[in-house]
């Protein structure tokens, strides 16, 4: 796959992703899961508009330059060390719909990420510098979406991890 490729299908998974969470916004009643998919679906917008920039140099110059990409959520290892602190106790709520959204999003963002880890070791140079980057941040989104899936189904794992049993005293 030529960098050309590799750029519109990056799109297609950005854009896909970016629908989901913007469709999770108006499909939930809670404020909190609303916070969460708006925050992911801004992140994958920004995304979008970076990827359609890189995009338009390429196709005008035959080169990218690789400017920096932020996100709005924490480095993996900072979601994954402040989930370890937390000992809340689960709302009363069902939330089933929430709780299917969040699947949906998990299994296409694992879908995307496994795109950008082929992308980096497929590409050279500037392509590959920037799909790491994408690569680091979709790995965050991750984190994200399972702790917010492992956290309101209260099944005893934290990012697939068992935490405790359920069926001790």
């Amino acid at each position: 796959m030529n960098l050309e490729e590799a750029i519109t299908t990056a799109l297609e998974y950005e854009t896909r992703i970016r629908d989901l969470y913007r469709d999770a916004v108006s499909g939930s009643s809670d404020p909190v899961a609303q916070r969460v998919f708006g925050a992911l679906g801004d992140d994958e917008q920004r995304h979008v508009a970076y990827l359609r920039r890189r995009l338009t140099q390429w196709r005008q110059s035959g080169a990218i330059t690789v400017e920096a990409l932020e996100s709005v959520l924490p480095p993996a290892a900072a979601i994954r060390k402040a989930a370890g602190r937390i000992t809340a106790t689960l709302a009363e709520a069902d939330r089933t719909d929430e709780k299917q959204m969040l699947a949906k999003a998990l299994r296409v963002e694992k879908e995307t990420s496994d795109f950008y880890a082929r992308m980096v070791a497929q590409l050279p140079g500037a392509g590959r510098e920037m799909f790491a980057r994408f690569l680091e941040i979709e790995n965050s989104h991750i984190d994200a979406v399972q702790f917010e899936l492992d956290y309101i189904s209260g099944t005893g794992y934290w990012f697939d991890f068992k935490e405790f049993d359920m069926e001790d005293g």
